[in-house]
């Protein structure tokens, strides 16, 4: 994500502001236009030269301070960080901050796209501006009523001060005034200086916090209304097959059920549209699930019947042995291989892994004559909004999109298939359809993370000295969810780790080979970042071994001279997360401080007992730099636990100290899950596992007994804190396990014995 344009701020028309919330018509209402490039490879739109706000300020005459947030809410906090923002450079009094979530609506807010952990790059600028005009304005308010000059006026917890005489108003008396006033231009507001935060950098409780605890808070899985009925769907457990006959004769007889509707499926791969299948709709959950079960369907299963998930592995193993599609190359690999004192050479797999968040995916989907309104936990209010008008044939005018909060998502509720789902089968039952995907339906039909094969020979010289890296990479683009003839790896897809590789190694060659997708993949927290930094940490380690160098001492050395690395000059179009290079360098001196801090506060190299073992994985990705240490103890029946993780961060600013904690230590979890027991296989094209008994998140007893998060102080943009901690997670541990017992782990989840 990166900026396309960003207008001045401006007030709002009262009529025109009405329209995007429920908020009071009184006071001080600022609006402004942020306009940027969508994820990834989607089209970049331009911002209208015309001013078109979407993030709204407003202070009514109670005092009272609303900013409408326009981000997902999925337990990362932005919800609130984004609004600490404004506040803080506003002077305000938190405790009298109201959040209200923006309607998905495009033309009013932009871009709503939570994912991809760019919101705090996005809007931390802006979002201080919004503050500091608005509290500018009031000073100039209050000045003008006291007849004094606005430099003796400060805004210091929701009041204005008069630095001369101590008189005081507060924000709700000068509300009206200051809406009088003309917006200062960009270039004429004053920001805060840092040291003067008083939110910034501190430890903030999310806003949602106590109705959360409460069992209030509205998640999708809450949302209600008239008439609603509920639904659960029978699909084709084969990625791309369809229903060839059904009998819905014993469905029928079960009480509560109202009614049986076919959905068309599309052809594999059908993209991001919904897949299909038999929808049940009855009174009630449990008669949709019992009637669901008594349905007689027979599948036409389609051509991935065929799809086993470890003959594909195999094929994987085998095709990253042979030479690939270059894609990042300097030096001469060739020569320099065979010119080696010493080469080293392994392979790495990892398999498919589910999203699984807490609360399957779910909508509330109501479409009457026109008309389509949406309850939905989505990460991208306005996709669902395209693709629910796109399948109902409806003007996207008429699609109202209500974005609830979200419990869990890492990704899976970016895409839009459950949402249609949802108002496909409203329009044909003609009521308001509650859509429950089970945890079946979820682990069963998700947009996996590819499983990868990866495999690394480094060259060594008569000194000891690291000359040449080959890397190949093999697995099933995200591309081929919606493309057959994707069978590469996209750019973006390879620089998130691979052609991002940043030690300074004078012959490098990356390449990638041909995995067809056979069922439905998708971005999953952190994304290709998973498997690269899974075989680029673990060989590092390995590469320390094999010189007799310090695993720290290695990476220090092997990142070379403080600079930063020019990955747009050396590969054409290189994504850099869709920032510039320039303005987001690679900066290998930035990556040495988080190693050197982490190897310091994990107290590396300590003496530790038999058993027992500390590694290291230091990665950039999202524009953040992870060095992660974690310690573990493996007992003399092999079983292993995690006494403590330790991690370094440089994430730029950091605007909310509690939240970043919070991701990294449920992302240190959700590592160990994929590097301990989660696994998605495939048998005759059906996926094997179905709830958590099979596929396991880390239990307990293997959770990391402590989290320690370090902070690089930073005054650096913010940059990306949801999927950073994930990529170090598994490397780190498998280096501790060798250190531990002498024995390497190159496949995932993890097997001692």
């Amino acid at each position: 994500m990166k900026f396309i344009n960003q207008t001045p701020l401006k007030k709002i028309e009262r009529r025109d502001f009405l329209k995007t919330s429920t908020l009071g018509a009184s006071g001080l209402l600022l609006g402004f236009h942020i306009s940027c490039s969508r994820p990834f490879e989607e089209e970049i739109k331009e911002a209208s030269i015309f001013f078109d706000p979407n993030v709204y300020l407003s202070i009514n005459d109670l005092g009272e301070v609303t900013i409408v947030a326009h981000r997902s809410e999925m337990g990362t906090g932005i919800r609130t960080s984004l609004p600490t923002i404004v506040a803080d450079e506003l002077a305000a009094d938190w405790s009298k901050v109201k959040i209200v979530q923006a309607l998905g609506d495009e033309e009013i807010y932009g871009n709503q796209n939570t994912d991809g952990s760019f919101s705090g790059r996005m809007f931390y600028e802006p979002m201080r501006q919004a503050g500091a005009a608005a509290r500018m304005m009031l000073e100039q308010a209050a000045a003008d009523q006291w007849g004094v000059d606005a430099s003796e006026c400060n805004a210091l917890n929701h009041e204005i001060i008069h630095s001369g005489s101590g008189k005081k108003l507060g924000f709700g008396d000068l509300a009206e005034a200051a809406s009088k006033l003309t917006v200062p231009a960009v270039e004429d507001i004053k920001l805060k200086n840092p040291e003067d935060f008083t939110l910034i950098g501190k430890e903030t409780p999310i806003y949602d916090l106590q109705d959360i605890v409460m069992g209030t808070a509205g998640f999708g899985i809450d949302a209600q209304t008239e008439g609603m009925k509920i639904s659960v769907v029978a699909r084709c457990p084969v990625a791309g097959g369809k229903v060839q006959s059904y009998d819905a004769e014993e469905t029928l007889k079960v009480p509560g059920v109202l009614g049986v509707h076919e959905l068309e499926a599309p052809a594999f791969p059908m993209g991001f549209n919904p897949l299909g299948g038999i929808a049940v709709v009855a009174e009630n959950t449990w008669a949709a699930i019992k009637g669901r079960d008594a349905l007689n369907i027979t599948w036409d299963e389609g051509a991935n019947a065929v799809y086993n998930s470890e003959s594909y592995m195999s094929d994987m193993v085998t095709e990253i042995q042979k030479p690939g599609t270059v894609r990042r190359e300097e030096g001469d690999i060739k020569k320099a291989l065979a010119t080696s004192s010493k080469t080293l050479e392994s392979t790495y797999q990892i398999p498919h892994l589910s999203h699984t968040p807490m609360e399957p995916p779910n909508t509330l989907a109501h479409v009457t004559e026109g008309k389509c309104v949406i309850w939905a936990p989505t990460q991208h209010p306005q996709w669902v909004k395209g693709t629910v008008a796109a399948a109902l044939e409806l003007d996207p005018g008429n699609v109202e999109v209500h974005v609830t909060l979200l419990g869990g998502a890492f990704g899976r509720k970016s895409k839009p298939d459950f949402a249609t789902e949802a108002a496909l089968i409203s329009q044909k039952a003609g009521v308001p359809i509650k859509l429950i995907w089970t945890r079946e339906d979820d682990v069963h039909h998700d947009y996996l993370h590819a499983c990868s094969a990866q495999h690394v020979k480094v060259g060594l010289d008569e000194n000891n000295q690291v000359i040449a890296w080959n890397h190949h990479s093999a697995f099933p683009s995200i591309g081929g969810t919606s493309s057959p003839d994707a069978i590469q790896p996209a750019d973006f897809e390879l620089s998130l780790g691979m052609l991002d590789f940043p030690y300074d190694i004078p012959n490098i060659c990356c390449e990638s080979h041909d995995a067809p997708a056979h069922t439905r993949i998708g971005w999953l927290r952190s994304v290709c970042n998973i498997q690269h930094a899974y075989a680029v940490g673990s060989m590092l380690d390995e590469v320390a071994h094999l010189r007799k160098v310090d695993p720290v001492d290695n990476l220090l050395e092997l990142l070379g001279e403080d600079r930063h690395i020019p990955f747009d000059k050396m590969m054409k179009d290189f994504p850099n997360y869709n920032e510039k290079v320039s303005d987001f360098p690679a900066n290998t001196a930035r990556m040495k401080n988080v190693i050197k801090l982490v190897a310091d506060k994990s107290n590396w190299g300590k003496t530790l007992g038999s058993g027992r073992g500390q590694g290291i994985c230091a990665h950039r990705s999202f524009l953040t730099y992870v060095a992660c240490v974690v310690e573990v103890e493996i007992d003399e029946n092999n079983q292993l636990s995690i006494p403590e993780i330790h991690f370094a961060v440089d994430c730029g600013v950091v605007v909310n100290r509690d939240r970043v904690k919070a991701q990294f230590e449920g992302g240190a979890v959700y590592g160990l899950s994929g590097a301990l027991s989660s696994a998605i296989t495939f048998d005759k094209g059906k996926v094997v596992q179905s709830n958590f008994h099979d596929y396991q998140v880390a239990r307990i007893n293997q959770a990391p007994g402590k989290v320690h998060v370090h902070f690089v102080d930073s005054s650096e943009k913010p940059t990306g804190v949801g999927e950073p901690p994930v990529p170090p997670i598994a490397p780190a541990l498998c280096n501790a396990i060798f250190a531990a017992t002498d024995k390497r782990l190159r496949e995932l989840p993890i097997k001692l014995t």
